[in-house]
C-alpha cells in the first residue's frame, strides 16, 4: 500500500496580510482548507511585536487547528517583563501526528543580518518515518544563503526527508543549485504554472520550497493565494517510500 502525505510550507508575516490586518485566523483557515497533515511556518511571533499583539502565535494556531507544535527560536530577546514569557521569532512545524525529538540548529549569520535556524523533527505514518525539516533563509544576501544552505545538506543523511521553507532564493541560483545536488524540488518535478509565492497580491518570485529526499517521491504541487499573508502558501502531496 502506498503512503501519502499533504505537506504545506507557509510564511504567515507574523499573521499580517497583504490588506495590512493581523488576523491569525485566516491563517488558520489556509491550513485547514488544505487538508495538510505537516506544515511549515516561518516568520512566527511569540510574545515578541506589537504588531502581533505579544500574542503566542505558534501556541494559538497549534491549538486553533488541534496539531502537535515544534518551534525554532531564532531570535530570544527574553522576558518583556520579571516573570514574563520570553519575546521569541522563529519559525514553526505544525502536525497531526507526533513531532519526535525536535532540535534547532542556528545557521550562519552575517553581520547585521538575522538569526536564522533549521528546525529538525521526525514523524511517523503508518509504520514509516519522514524526517521533516523546516527553515527560512536570509532575505537580502545570496552568499550568505549559501553558507546556511551548506549547514542545511550538512545535516543530511539518507532517511526519508522533507524540507519545507521560505529561502529567498528563485530556482537557477547558487543556494537552488546547491540544494539540487541532494534533493529533489517538488515544485520543479510536479507544479503547474510558475509556482510564484511572492508578493502575494501579484506573485512573481518562487522563493517558497518543498525539497524531497531519501526515496520521498513528490506526486503534486500547488500553491494556494490568500490575502492572509504576504505569501502564498504551497501545498505538496508525497508517497513516502517503503
Amino acid at each position: 500500500m502506498t503512503t501519502r502525505l499533504v505537506l504545506l510550507t507557509y510564511n504567515i508575516h507574523g499573521g499580517i496580510g497583504v490588506d495590512g490586518v493581523l488576523d491569525l485566523g485566516r491563517i488558520a483557515e489556509v491550513v485547514e482548507a488544505s487538508g495538510a497533515q505537516v506544515v511549515a511556518l516561518q516568520e512566527v511571533d511569540r510574545h515578541l511585536r506589537a504588531q502581533s499583539r505579544h500574542e503566542d502565535q505558534a501556541g494559538l494556531l497549534a491549538d486553533r487547528l488541534g496539531m502537535h507544535l515544534a518551534y525554532a527560536v531564532c531570535v530570544d530577546r527574553g522576558p518583556g517583563r520579571p516573570g514574563g514569557p520570553p519575546r521569541q521569532y522563529g519559525t514553526a512545524l505544525l502536525a497531526t501526528m507526533p513531532l519526535v525529538g525536535p532540535s534547532t540548529t542556528l545557521l550562519p549569520c552575517f553581520a547585521g543580518s538575522e538569526q536564522r535556524g533549521l528546525l529538525d523533527a521526525t514523524v511517523r505514518v503508518d509504520g514509516l518515518e519522514l524526517r521533516v525539516l523546516g527553515t527560512h533563509l536570509q532575505w537580502d544576501r545570496e552568499d550568505e544563503r549559501v553558507e546556511q544552505a551548506r549547514v542545511v545538506l550538512d545535516a543530511l543523511d539518507n532517511r526519508a526527508t522533507v524540507l519545507l521553507g521560505d529561502l529567498n532564493t528563485e530556482p537557477g541560483s547558487p543556494t537552488h543549485r546547491l540544494l539540487a545536488q541532494r534533493l529533489v524540488d517538488a515544485w520543479a518535478e510536479v507544479g503547474e504554472g510558475t509556482g510564484h509565492t511572492w508578493e502575494n497580491d501579484e506573485p512573481h518570485r518562487r522563493i517558497d520550497y518543498v525539497w524531497c529526499g531519501g526515496g520521498v517521491r513528490p506526486v503534486a504541487a500547488r500553491v494556494l493565494p490568500s490575502v492572509a499573508s504576504d505569501h502564498a502558501a504551497l501545498r505538496v502531496e508525497v508517497e513516502l517510500p517503503g
